[in-house]
């Protein structure tokens, strides 16, 4: 399962700026990928690992500003589309799952 974090954060003053890069800094330490410059995708196990990465998202939100998190299936990743440099990119590969046994 794949969370995305998409937000729409204030800086018009030196504190929402320093808010913004705090909150991008957090999901690059979560374990985030940048998708875009305010579009940001991880992988978690299970709806267990979404929860709590909500919960954790939560706790660090800015005081202003838009944030909005979906989560989809890997095929749902696998399939997206993505073109860039008016190119279509090749298909996304899902991380390989650690199995213990």
């Amino acid at each position: 399962m794949w969370i995305l974090v998409m937000f729409d954060l204030p800086t018009d003053t030196k504190r929402q700026r320093k808010d913004a890069g705090s909150f991008r800094n957090f999901l690059l330490d979560e374990g985030f990928e940048r998708s875009q410059f305010s579009v940001y995708a991880r992988f978690v196990n299970g709806k267990e690992a979404f929860a709590t990465r909500i919960a954790r998202i939560e706790r660090h939100l800015p005081e202003a500003g838009d944030v909005q998190i979906l989560n989809f299936t890997d095929r749902q990743y696998r399939d997206i589309v993505h073109f860039s440099d008016q190119g279509r990119r090749q298909r996304r590969e899902n991380p390989q799952q650690l199995v213990m046994f």
